[in-house]
């Protein structure tokens, strides 16, 4: 028995589709039927059944008429809704894009065609990737596939659930400040964010230029790693895309990290036990644990929520009803079809985002705001090197604890804010870091183990992680 198709592997249905054992339109096709089932998670803003037939077909068609097929040729992959993909709408989550159609498409799901992937739909985020939960979405919240009460983790909640919940074989979401490892965490599947620099943002709507980067889920690390190694890579397109270096080979024995100011007050028992147990995992594999510290971490989410939301209140004074999506009905001059079109099209996060933002650049206030949060995030990126001058990874918990329950933080942003207080800090200095399930809750819930590296040492944290993996699966194991 091999199982149905949306339980297979990236590897085990490209090696069947090529032999012939199945074709892309029939995996294709159990995954569409999936997400018809399963609507009651949310995960999903749109879908494109259409287009997924057509593009299994075309594969279908290349396999029997002797074609070689692409690496990804028929996986089903779902997409952030702040990602483009041209001919499909593209919402960011918010009511102020409903409807908008992208004039072009991103590199990265050119890159993913191009390899054969076959996308099926336009997975539900927090409006503008703003939020770590999913509950910011103009489409309704998603809920976690292990128990529908919870959030999924946010802001690529959507995705996180299409490929823990078997809709999607992997998929894209983005990563500003942990939206793709904490909910990678939260649902119990690998997430990956790579380091600044090593995806294109081309095509990928803009919160926080300086701190995004599209990521990858999926259910194991080797999915993850087969769809990371067809997006990665220079694009003319993104003046922030790099050539990437040669991979420094992976040593036999690694030397991992563990920050002592990542296990202190504030981490739930069971998060604290099950990392422990990754660390000892490792241990078991020959590789050594040591401590370290990262003495500048108790400033991060302050620096990483002023730059955040600076670079946001400028990247969304775009959204004016003149250029993109909606625009209000009721107009009596310029100014205040500006401002009816603002208030009508975004959702609170957004609005009390863009307010903090504008006012840390305000005239007086941006030097002793913006200006110092700046000088912090070099600290911290200071730390990291220094740790990494004797240590080849770092390993952390991605949250502090696990799924909270839908609307129980809602009226609490910085209880919210605090969800991300171990993954800000690898966007504020450009690192690689990648979520990995590493046990459960008393409650059977998932956890998330973050293994950090050094720039463009994705190939090292990936391998960090298999060794936890092969330890601590989860995959199967969600509710029904």
């Amino acid at each position: 028995m091999i199982g149905p198709p949306t339980h297979w592997s990236v590897a085990q249905t490209v090696d069947r589709i090529r032999r012939g054992v199945v074709s892309a339109l029939e995996v294709t096709e159990a995954h569409l039927a999936r997400i018809e089932s399963r609507q009651h998670l949310n995960a999903f803003i749109s879908t494109t059944p259409d287009e997924a037939r057509t593009t299994a077909a075309s594969i279908d068609a290349a396999r029997a008429g002797g074609e070689s097929l692409g690496p990804l040729a028929g996986v089903p992959i779902a997409i952030k809704d702040n990602i483009l993909v041209s001919g499909v709408p593209c919402t960011c989550g918010s009511r102020i894009l409903r409807g908008w159609m992208p004039p072009y498409e991103a590199t990265v799901t050119e890159r993913l065609r191009r390899a054969g992937a076959v996308i099926v739909g336009k997975a539900n985020c927090d409006e503008f990737a703003m939020g770590s939960s999913t509950e910011n979405s103009a489409y309704g919240p998603s809920r976690n596939p292990h128990d529908p009460t919870r959030i999924p983790g946010g802001s690529s909640g959507g995705s996180a659930v299409a490929v823990a919940d078997f809709q999607s074989m992997a998929a894209l979401g983005s990563d500003t400040g942990g939206s793709v490892r904490q909910p990678a965490g939260h649902c119990g599947i690998v997430g990956l964010k790579p380091t600044y620099g090593a995806v294109s943002r081309w095509g990928l709507v803009a919160f926080a230029s300086s701190l995004d980067q599209i990521g990858v889920f999926g259910r194991t690390v080797a999915d993850t790693k087969s769809v990371f190694d067809v997006i990665r890579g220079h694009d003319p397109h993104d003046s922030t895309s790099m050539l990437l270096p040669p991979e420094r080979p992976i040593p036999e024995r690694l030397t991992v990290g563990m920050p002592r100011e990542c296990f202190g007050d504030g981490l739930d028992a069971d998060v604290r036990t099950a990392v422990k147990g990754a660390a000892d995992a490792l241990r078991q594999a020959g590789h050594s644990i040591v401590e370290v510290s990262l003495p500048h971490s108790q400033y991060t989410i302050a620096a990483y929520y002023i730059i955040c939301t600076a670079e946001a209140s400028s990247n969304l004074a775009r959204y004016d009803g003149v250029k993109y999506g909606h625009r209000t009905d009721t107009v009596d001059d310029l100014f205040s079809m500006y401002r009816r079109t603002r208030a009508e099209g975004f959702g609170a996060e957004v609005k009390r985002r863009i307010l903090l933002g504008t006012y840390v650049l305000s005239a007086g206030y941006y030097e002793a705001y913006y200006g110092t949060a700046q000088k912090v995030r070099a600290r911290i990126a200071g730390d990291f090197a220094r740790a990494f001058e004797t240590v080849d990874c770092l390993l952390t918990p991605t949250s502090p604890t696990v799924a909270f329950r839908l609307g129980e933080k809602v009226d609490d942003p910085l209880a919210m804010y605090l969800s991300d207080i171990y993954t800000t800090s690898i966007n504020l200095a450009g690192l690689p870091g990648v979520s990995v399930p590493c046990g459960t809750s008393s409650a059977g819930l998932p956890i998330g183990a973050q293994i950090i590296g050094r720039p463009f040492e994705e190939h090292i944290i990936l391998a960090t992680a298999e060794v936890i993996e092969r330890t601590t699966s989860l995959v199967g194991k969600q509710g029904a």
